[in-house]
């Protein structure tokens, strides 16, 4: 079966630093050790030796099988101290505490011991200390982490600020991450069958179903390079836009729910909507080469604002 990147990277965090203090260890011992296949861990060590820093010429992890043995160097990007912003430690700490979940991890091993100094830095609870937060807040928090790691799915109560309403809902969360200051959680949404975001503090009450997503156990999402760029909340409106080849730019500009080609050329394109009057620009922008589907209020928005528009050129 093909793993995953996240598979295979949560393997990583747990088999290097576990490596790395041995120095020179045989193949077969590390697959047995990791319950992996020999090919498998040869192909995620393949996968190590080619990261590092820029300009990855001689800051790369130094790893290589030689006569089935496994030697494995500490690079000096390892021996630097780590600084992370506090978001990027909570976000670290969670990613290690699934993969401590793993075969071949243990509390006393290399990334347990890396694991407990981070959280002593973190604070108590391992929620960041220098955002703003309170005891609810903390505690929305540890239960959403808990359930990140579980993959468990929860009953929640939304309030959805943009249509001031409060929504019933059965969530799977995927990623928990603070942006400028609020923090969010990424899930599988059931009442819309997507993925959404969800701001924390707007989660009224939470409660695990008892239900667990068994495939996806212990995976948990490492934010990248856009962690911090713009993304929709889950009790955003959405619009379904038919975009001609000349609009068809948007669906990298902004965030999108979902594309579909036709075969005329035509993508038909579904986006969540922060406010009426940032659709109002987005539509009078792209034109005749952008025509809303659904919902039916939508459908003639573009030309109503055009000609808002205009008159305010119309001479008296």
């Amino acid at each position: 079966m093909k793993r995953s990147a996240e598979e295979r990277l949560r393997r990583l965090l747990v088999m290097l630093p576990w490596l790395m203090e041995r120095g020179e260890t045989p193949l077969a011992d590390v697959a047995r050790h990791f319950r992996m296949t020999p090919a498998e861990v040869t192909a995620d060590l393949e996968l190590a030796a080619m990261c590092g820093l820029p300009p990855f010429v001689d800051e790369m992890i130094d790893v290589f099988i030689d006569e089935d043995v496994v030697v494995v160097g500490v690079p000096r990007l390892f021996t630097k101290p780590l600084r992370l912003t506090a978001p990027e430690g909570f976000a670290l700490l969670t990613a290690g505490r699934a993969a401590m979940q793993l075969p071949g991890a243990e509390p006393a091993g290399p990334l347990g011991r890396g694991l407990a100094k981070l959280e002593t830095a973190l604070g108590a609870d391992a929620v960041v200390v220098d955002l703003e937060r309170n005891a609810d807040l903390d505690a929305r928090l540890a239960e959403l982490t808990s359930a990140v790691v579980r993959s468990e799915c929860l009953d929640i109560r939304y309030w959805t600020a943009s249509r001031d309403e409060m929504t019933e809902r059965v969530i799977t969360p995927r990623r928990v991450f603070n942006d400028h200051g609020d923090w969010y959680v990424i899930a599988d949404d059931q009442r819309s069958g997507e993925r959404r975001t969800f701001r924390v503090d707007r989660i009224e009450h939470l409660a695990p179903t008892g239900e667990l997503d068994a495939d996806h156990v212990g995976v948990v999402e490492v934010p990248g390079a856009g962690a911090g760029e713009w993304f929709a909340d889950g009790g955003l409106p959405q619009v379904t836009v038919r975009l001609r080849p000349a609009a068809q730019w948007v669906v990298e500009r902004y965030p999108v729910d979902g594309v579909e080609s036709a075969a005329d050329g035509s993508v038909v394109a579904t986006f969540p909507v922060a406010s009426e009057p940032w659709l109002e620009r987005m539509l009078v922008r792209l034109g005749p080469d952008a025509e809303v589907i659904e919902p039916e209020e939508w459908r003639t928005l573009a030309a109503a604002t055009a000609r808002r528009v205009l008159a305010r050129y119309e001479p008296a």
